[in-house]
């Protein structure tokens, strides 16, 4: 199992369990976030802290997440981020849409 999905109410916390978020295992990431919209969850948090990179493929994966939540007035909050994944991030100019915080309960905190 590449992803933990936890769920309280219309929360989702995803835990990315790979190295690398990349083309071999952002699909799988995307039916995770398909599986969670379809239960009408609006909130996710992803955790990655277990990642230490992410090319295009994970970065579009979380933009997904990011347009499936505010789609429903919820909130996308991506938290956990490795050096070489928040550079990614930055390259891509995606630090100034995504909410990212440093901890899982820094972003259940902004959630509540």
């Amino acid at each position: 199992m590449n992803f933990t999905v936890s769920q309280n109410k219309d929360t989702a916390v995803i835990n990315t369990k790979v190295d690398k978020l990349n083309a071999s295992n952002a699909p799988e990431l995307k039916a995770e976030l398909t599986v969670l919209s379809n239960k009408s969850i609006n909130n996710i948090i992803i955790d990655m802290k277990e990642t230490k990179y992410c090319d295009s493929s994970g970065l579009s994966a979380l933009l997904v997440a990011n347009r499936m939540c505010k789609d429903t007035n919820g909130q996308f909050i991506l938290c956990g981020l490795e050096k070489n994944v928040s550079k990614m991030i930055e390259i891509a100019q995606l630090h100034r849409v995504l909410t990212i915080v440093k901890s899982s309960k820094e972003a259940l905190e902004l959630v509540d």
